[in-house]
């Protein structure tokens, strides 16, 4: 088999999301042949070479690459790390899925609802997390009352959070019962979408994200998912709507 750069083999093979795995490279916890690699494109042959993480020997063969669409329900944890105890988008799968490692993209935090992709690809998780390609993400809103006209350009200009300020969104007013707006940004702040409600004193009573980047949540029912088509993924990668 060919060698393949260490960042690709380990991704693709299901061990790690890209940034997972690049933090273990940099934090010097891959070793190859008994080797610290420090390198992401240290070239790598899955069957002549020993690949370790932290002593532990790694099995890189590749698993099939698999996309599934999740609507989260509320309280439900997006992340598949420390939880204390929660529930998480891996634990509602169908148990024929749980088996094979798959990595949410992009988080959702637990009183949120809404479109979580997840998947074993590390490439494409990387095109779809990473800032230079501002993947678009929509959400559906309620807060108690209705924006003011400033308050609504605010919010299009961008709002100064704490960590800096965020990029034009696209806002729109909405009788989506029970939601009333839908905002549109291509960041990703922790908790972005209710902290620039907050700034400007609203309560985000109720967030479900619908669209992220071409792929678009439409009738799932909550707590359901379902696979991707080839013609989905595509449009992924090539940033197309769907």
């Amino acid at each position: 088999m060919a060698s393949q750069p260490i960042i690709k083999l380990l991704t693709g093979s299901g061990v790690g999301s890209r940034r997972q795995v690049a933090a273990v490279i940099k934090r010097g916890g891959i070793a190859v042949n008994g080797e610290i690699i420090q390198s992401f494109n240290e070239p790598v042959d899955p069957v002549k070479d020993v690949i370790t993480i932290d002593g532990k020997l790694v099995s890189a063969t590749a698993e099939p690459l698999l996309y599934l669409m999740l609507n989260k329900p509320k309280g439900i944890v997006s992340s598949t790390g420390d939880t204390r105890g929660a529930k998480t988008v891996i634990d509602i799968l169908p148990a024929k899925y749980r088996h094979i490692r798959l990595y949410p993209v992009g988080r959702l935090d637990k009183d949120s609802t809404g479109l979580i992709l997840l998947t074993n690809d590390g490439d494409l998780t990387f095109r779809l997390t990473h800032p230079r390609f501002e993947q678009q993400k929509e959400y559906l809103v309620r807060i108690e009352q209705d924006l003011k006209p400033e308050e609504k350009m605010q919010l299009e200009k961008g709002i100064d959070l704490d960590d800096g300020k965020t990029s034009p969104a696209r806002v729109k007013a909405l009788k989506y019962p029970p939601f009333n707006y839908s905002i549109t940004i291509h960041e990703g702040k922790k908790r972005q979408v209710r902290r620039m409600f907050a700034a400007l004193g609203y309560r985000v009573l109720e967030l479900k994200r619908i669209r992220f980047g071409s792929l678009r949540l439409r009738a799932l029912p909550e707590g359901e998912i379902r696979e991707l088509t080839p013609g989905q993924v595509q449009s992924l990668r090539r940033g197309q709507r769907t």
